[in-house]
């Protein structure tokens, strides 16, 4: 059976000094529970590795047990494949991620059961300032950097729907998609 690339993004590690955990004691983690090739990226819990699991859920289930019983915490992440990522990137709104000098960009990767659609019914946006479109779960969410302080992306956290989504900006994605493609 052929090894899949997936990328794990995990939620609320290394993050205001709670759920610390060292990338190294991360890649053995995922390598003692069977996972291949493991790399991880940034502090914030960015792991890319291959398996033979094509089933996502059953495959999510047993990294976020895995960290739990790890880690001593309530993991949450979502897994993507390689051709998922390539997908989100791709078909990305026209122009999102064009104008780096005025706009932020950020990718807000959902996890099941959470849909684009039912995330967008929760959302407000800033006219002016915020601007957001659906993908294939995921949220492209990019607001002005003039008025960024007016933005209204930072009060997802505040509503109960974040437990299952993940924020990464463009660049550290498309380096994560620039790293899956060299492996």
């Amino acid at each position: 059976m052929m090894q899949i690339q997936y990328l794990a993004l995990l939620r609320g590690i290394n993050v205001g000094g709670k759920n610390i955990i060292k990338m190294t004691d991360l890649k053995t983690c995922f390598e003692e529970i069977g996972l291949n090739e493991v790399v991880t990226y940034i502090q914030s819990g960015n792991v890319l590795f291959k398996s033979k699991e094509n089933d996502i859920v059953k495959l999510t289930y047993k990294i976020e047990k895995a960290l739990s019983q790890k880690f001593n915490y309530e993991s949450k992440l979502v897994v993507i494949s390689r051709n998922h990522l390539e997908e989100i990137v791709k078909t990305s709104p026209n122009g999102f991620g064009e104008e780096h000098d005025n706009y932020k960009y950020d990718f807000v990767f959902l996890k099941d059961p959470l849909t684009p659609e039912d995330a967008m019914k929760q959302i407000k946006i800033k006219e002016g300032v915020d601007q957001v479109n659906t993908g294939n779960m995921v949220l492209y969410f990019s607001r002005l950097i003039s008025l960024a302080n007016q933005s209204r992306l930072s009060r997802i956290i505040q509503l109960p729907m974040y437990q299952n989504m993940t924020i990464r900006n463009w660049n550290t994605t498309t380096k994560l998609l620039s790293m899956m493609k060299e492996s």
